[in-house]
């Protein structure tokens, strides 16, 4: 470490709370802090790294254009700690989920304020013309959607431990009705609240962290995911209540207006707007289905593994109830 960032007195410190599928930790240096990001302990294997090294390309990319850590190394050797890993900036913040900070003033026009913060991150992502950033092979712009949508089906398929006949039903629904691209961007793939680190006294991005599934793609499937968290039915059973669980207000501004938001300042048209959030969570749904199957199968046993038993059908439940409205709520 010392030798790659000129940097000394340097202490490995705590692992961070957040993630589910990689390990965050703090780097203490006489010089300040930073912050290491490596697959599990217990997963040696270059696709577990592949998608550690896909988000410090990203992240190094989009550096000074977008609100992202700033990428300081990235190794490659996994003797140094038995891991791949990325070294990047520790930027001071807040992760938000359920509720505001406590010295915050609990308002809508607070988690209205968030919603703007987090279109205009968005929209900085989204007007970065990739082919400037990022090597031609990086990844395939056309037909993302198509794909995750045949993959997961036929994984589903393959693993199937019970019966989601609205996994099939909405799938066949979301090939049939794709919408055209008019323009691929980078997309993060996990956009949302969560996934922020805000200002502590206030409303403001700082940074949009996780970027270990970023590819390119239209950029609905970022905008579709982020409101289809935002101002959820209190009346409905809920997939992962908790997710920008604090943007259930039912006094906030509708999705729509911030769709409506994003459009100017980016350029680009939200029409499609409907599908991708239908698409956003039943991709949620197929992904994270997965771990349930490992539950199924006695392979992992977690309070994140039992819930999905609940979460997912609720996530499909939600898909289907967004497609009968047709319509943004």
């Amino acid at each position: 470490m010392a030798e790659a960032t000129g940097r000394s007195d340097i202490v490995l410190g705590q692992v961070l709370a957040g993630g589910n599928s990689n390990v965050t930790r703090l780097i203490e240096t006489r010089e300040g802090r930073l912050v290491l990001r490596h697959p599990p302990v217990n997963v040696i294997s270059d696709r577990a790294a592949a998608g550690i090294e896909r988000e410090y390309r990203v992240i190094a990319a989009l550096a000074g254009r977008a609100p992202v850590p700033k990428a300081i190394a990235w190794c490659a050797d996994p003797a140094v700690i038995g891991q791949r890993f990325a070294v990047t900036e520790w930027v001071e913040g807040v992760a938000l989920t359920e509720r505001l900070p406590a010295d915050w003033p609990d308002t809508d026009e607070t988690v209205n304020q968030l919603g703007l913060t987090m279109m205009e991150g968005l929209t900085r992502v989204h007007a970065v013309d990739w082919r400037e950033v990022l090597p031609a092979d990086f990844a395939r712009p056309d037909g993302f959607v198509q794909r995750q949508i045949e993959r997961w089906l036929k994984v589903r398929a393959a693993d199937r431990v019970r019966d989601l006949p609205l996994l099939e039903e909405i799938g066949a629904w979301l090939l049939a009705h794709q919408p055209g691209m008019d323009r691929a961007s980078v997309i993060h793939c996990d956009f949302h609240l969560d996934n922020c680190l805000v200002a502590p006294d206030r409303p403001e991005l700082r940074v949009i962290l996780d970027w270990e599934m970023a590819t390119l793609g239209d950029p609905l499937v970022d905008l579709g995911l982020c409101l289809f968290f935002w101002q959820r039915d209190p009346a409905a059973v809920l997939g992962f209540p908790f997710v920008q669980g604090l943007t259930n207000r039912p006094g906030v501004m509708p999705a729509r207006a911030l769709a409506e938001h994003w459009s100017a300042a980016t350029g680009f048209s939200h029409a499609a707007i409907d599908y991708y959030i239908v698409f956003a969570a039943w991709r949620l749904a197929a992904i994270v289905e997965g771990a349930w199957v490992l539950q199924a199968h006695g392979k992992v046993d977690t309070a994140y593994s039992r819930g999905l038993e609940r979460d997912v059908p609720a996530l499909l439940q939600e898909a289907a109830a967004i497609l009968e409205k047709g319509k943004v709520r």
